[in-house]
């Protein structure tokens, strides 16, 4: 429900306008018979895989719908897919009220249910690795002899993963401690140990041309020379750009964020009630490596493999920001992949602590109370900010007043643009138009307020002649050109997008630039 009624309500997010012409560009590279090379010197665009802008670039030819919203309505269907992922992931490691738990979690997180919509990057990546996470769960368990049709699902779930982004290596590598983690806890001498590993290896074979037929053909760069995905892999781990991002309150550049960046998103995006699971699963795990069985008994801790996997996916590729501080910025944004894993620990702590409180008739009613509070601040939170819930933040930030005043990444991708594109529309409904079109600034790519202008308006990149200036207020960039507030794209009376008129200006006033 909540995506048929909200996928026609958002702008077009920063990058969506090059992510869609690539699309284009590769198909028409499959139509011309592979002979046309344009998509892969677009921009840098070949460095990733073009899965998701495929898809929409074939639906825009066959459905009659704004394109935009098209793509918009196909990045939810990929977060529900990934919502599914994290029910029966949840559900087969413990049930389901679990799993009913762990995909609430995530739904509270407005970083996965408000980006949803326009993090078209992120969420259909996100959704490919939670599904890689699922199959390396069943297949880890039952290592050395996986049943053959899980084995090609997961070469399913790794390719389209990999048709996405490069960072899919992450599930590869989760897979591979996995394998070695289960012949670890095998029976027997180093002689068994090492026949269950390579008997495991052999299982898996039959997911790699799954996998890289897939890779080659979602991301066809990657298969034009043996060494493009190593390639890919090093450029975006030494990935730079002239851009600022901000940490409670302190603006630094990308390639300047402490190792703290990341960690400290995560705790002030999840929310509440699902840090309090998170913690109580780390108090779960730390009683059952306490009361495990001794060393040399393995199988009591075979049972646990399951959940190793579920850790790793969660906790591998954050150890490894940390550990090597690359460039970070609009927040979790680029680790959107994290949040489904978490939601199915966090949804285990929550469990278990529902296990110890419904001994007492009391003390069940007392967490239920405070679940239902910790549920209901986030939702009703969520709910006034609509649909611009992907800047909520939880009270231990501030909340969304914290972000818009500047200590977090606000609307990032300037999703208040379309809503003021149609404010401007309206102010100037039943005025006469010039001979000239209204000449519009955006702070923001210009495709994103074009969309939604009419050809009465024009928009231009000489800020300065300017009639009218749409600016989002984050990084303060509204301050930049002065004008007469006649419009604002407002949540809780806090402004997210601001419309300025500047025809009253002088030509003086109008040279004046922060």
């Amino acid at each position: 429900m909540h995506i048929a009624l909200s996928f026609g309500q958002h702008g077009i997010s920063n990058d969506e306008w090059v992510q869609h012409t690539y699309g284009r560009l590769l198909l028409d590279y499959y139509a011309s018979g592979l002979t046309d090379m344009s998509a892969f010197h677009y921009k840098d665009l070949y460095l990733y895989g073009g899965l998701f802008d495929l898809i929409a670039a074939a639906l825009e030819r066959a459905l009659p719908m704004n394109v935009w919203d098209m793509r918009h309505l196909l990045s939810a269907a990929f977060g529900f897919a990934g919502m599914v992922a994290v029910y029966r992931l949840a559900r087969h490691l413990l049930n389901d009220t679990a799993a009913c738990i762990a995909v609430a979690l995530l739904m509270l997180t407005g970083a996965w249910s408000g980006a949803l919509f326009t993090h078209t990057k992120d969420i259909p990546f996100a959704a490919c690795m939670a599904w890689v996470t699922w199959y390396t769960t069943l297949i880890v368990a039952r290592l050395p002899a996986p049943p053959l049709g899980l084995v090609l699902k997961l070469g399913v779930a790794i390719g389209c993963a990999f048709g996405l982004r490069v960072g899919a290596v992450f599930g590869v590598m989760v897979l591979g401690l996995g394998v070695l983690a289960s012949m670890a806890l095998a029976d027997g001498d180093w002689r068994a140990r090492l026949a269950h590993l390579g008997r495991s290896l052999r299982a898996l074979l039959p997911a790699v041309p799954v996998a890289l037929a897939l890779i080659a053909l979602f991301w066809p760069w990657s298969a034009q020379a043996p060494g493009n995905l190593i390639k890919a892999l090093t450029t975006f781990s030494h990935v730079t750009f002239a851009i600022q991002t901000v940490l409670d309150g302190q603006i630094m550049a990308i390639t300047e964020v402490p190792r703290s960046y990341l960690p400290i998103y995560l705790a002030v995006r999840l929310p509440e009630l699902a840090l309090a699971g998170l913690v109580a699963a780390l108090g779960a795990a730390l009683t059952a490596a306490m009361t495990a069985a001794p060393a040399g008994r393995h199988r009591p801790w075979r049972q646990h493999l399951p959940w190793l996997t579920v850790i790793l996916a969660a906790l591998l590729p954050l150890a490894l920001a940390i550990a090597t501080r690359p460039a970070l910025y609009n927040g979790i944004r680029h680790f959107t992949f994290l949040l489904p894993p978490l939601a199915v620990l966090a949804a285990a702590g929550v469990y278990a602590l529902w296990r110890h409180a419904r001994s007492s008739r009391s003390l069940a009613a007392a967490f239920i109370a405070l679940c239902l509070i910790g549920a209901l601040d986030p939702l009703v939170a969520l709910a006034r900010l609509h649909p611009y819930h992907y800047v909520n933040y939880n009270r231990l930030a501030g909340g969304f007043e914290a972000a818009v005043a500047g200590r977090w990444e606000a609307d990032y991708w300037s999703d208040g643009v379309r809503e003021a594109s149609g404010l401007l529309r309206d102010h100037l409904k039943g005025t006469t138009r010039p001979a000239e079109p209204w000449q519009v600034a955006v702070c923001a790519d210009p495709v994103e307020a074009d969309a939604w202008l009419g050809p009465e308006f024009v928009i231009t990149r000489d800020w300065v002649r300017a009639d009218f200036f749409i600016s989002t207020t984050h990084m303060d960039c509204d301050s930049v050109l002065a004008g007469r507030v006649i419009g604002q794209v407002a949540r809780e009376g806090l402004p997210l997008t601001l419309l300025k008129d500047r025809r009253m200006l002088t030509a003086e006033q109008r040279r004046v630039l922060r």
